[in-house]
């Protein structure tokens, strides 16, 4: 369990604020976080409740209007092209509509040696190529049948399955999971979540989990926050935000999931 795990990731009073004046939104408001290293956490909220900005700040997409976010003990710097590109080398993400995540223009081997560049290898061709396949191999897909096509001609699985192979790549500390599962069917969702939690335990992972479906992350957190309207509302372990919830919005969320058991037929 987390407690056992080295904390290295910290949020302290997260803010953000979107527009000015009466036009301003307050998304984000002093959220407080401590990640683990190997940890599997899940942010729970419906639409609207701040999640994905919250991820977003994480993963230094979007600055935040006040507060800070410590990594391995000091408080992150991104500035600086070499301060991002360093710290995207450890911080990674997947997102619900994997389309959105690549550039069409660019071949599905071209996505896969960017991987390679952006871990400064320098390979010679068969090893560039030997580790392309192990991760197209990782992911249950054929490097040789994929290599020269364009993401539009893939399936969303398939897509999916690429995002997975370039995390297998890239070995990053944490990985944000912003609704990966979402868009695919039952089939390919359990699938992809083997895959993560295989990463997870080979690399000793942290992996963070967005997501509006309470019975996802039941099965799957060791840590849970549940966030309503730009706050964390609750926070602890699985079993004691699901079986013990002690906040109204924490309720409503399970009770519109009847029988979790039934509702993730997981058993």
């Amino acid at each position: 369990m987390s407690s056992n795990r080295e904390s290295f990731m910290h949020g302290k009073q997260l803010t953000k604020v979107f527009g000015f004046g009466q036009q301003k939104v307050t998304a984000v408001q002093a959220v407080d976080f401590d990640f683990h290293r190997g940890e599997i956490i899940s942010i729970v909220g419906e639409s609207g409740s701040g999640k994905t900005t919250l991820a977003k700040m994480i993963m230094g997409l979007l600055k935040e209007s006040s507060g800070t976010i410590e990594y391995k003990g000091k408080t992150r710097q991104l500035k600086r092209h070499a301060e991002r590109k360093a710290y995207w080398k450890d911080i990674q993400a997947i997102f619900q509509d994997p389309f959105a995540s690549f550039n069409m223009f660019h071949k599905v081997e071209k996505l896969l040696l960017d991987c390679i560049k952006l871990q400064g290898l320098q390979l010679t061709k068969d090893e560039r190529f030997a580790k392309m396949k192990e991760a197209c191999s990782f992911v249950n897909l054929k490097f040789e049948e994929l290599y020269n096509k364009y993401p539009f001609e893939l399936s969303g699985g398939q897509m999916q399955r690429l995002m997975i192979a370039r995390i297998f790549m890239l070995h990053p500390k944490v990985l944000i999971a912003d609704e990966p599962t979402s868009m695919v069917d039952a089939c390919s969702r359990s699938t992809i979540l083997d895959m993560l939690l295989k990463l997870r335990d080979e690399n000793n992972m942290t992996i963070i989990f967005i997501t509006h479906d309470v019975g996802l992350a039941y099965y799957i957190s060791d840590t849970i926050y549940i966030m309503e309207k730009g706050k964390i509302v609750e926070r602890g372990t699985a079993e004691e935000v699901i079986l013990s919830p002690q906040h109204p919005y924490t309720k409503q969320l399970i009770a519109d999931v009847p029988k979790i058991h039934e509702a993730w037929n997981l058993g």
